[in-house]
């Protein structure tokens, strides 16, 4: 079986193909998922912004692309996220179990809502800081 490093770029060529700029979609769950505390707040920020958007806003990934950038182009302190122990119960292996099509694309869809609703903790935290950027 493939490490899940491999099994993630797997999906990420599949997405790169994918309508609506999905890829963003798998970067953002993928990174949510698998972040640590050694790694950069903007990581996980841009990461969890990125699942609100598409989870509850309905965001296409390329909209969700030019709010990253919006984010990016101020420098900032980024608000500290505390990182849950469960991180939702879809991954990327089950993403890649799911047959190429509309069934892996809803797969990666439902990845997204699990990974998100396991930081629901920060909901209010990423609401306030897009807030600042005058998203909603």
């Amino acid at each position: 079986m493939a490490a899940p490093r491999e099994q993630y770029d797997e999906v990420y060529v599949y997405a790169m193909s994918r309508p609506g700029f999905l890829l963003q979609h798998v970067a953002d769950a993928f990174a949510a998922q698998t972040v640590d505390c050694n790694s950069k707040p903007i990581s996980i920020v841009f990461a969890l912004a990125g699942l609100y958007l598409h989870v509850e806003r309905h965001f296409s990934g390329f909209q969700v692309q030019k709010v990253h950038t919006l984010l990016a182009r101020r420098r900032r302190w980024w608000p500290h996220v505390p990182l849950p122990t469960e991180r939702g119960r879809i991954t990327v292996i089950d993403v890649l179990a799911a047959n190429a099509g509309q069934e892996r694309d809803e797969s990666i869809h439902a990845w997204c809502q699990s990974v998100w609703s396991s930081f629901h903790d920060s909901r209010t935290t990423i609401i306030a800081l897009l807030a600042e950027y005058d998203i909603h």
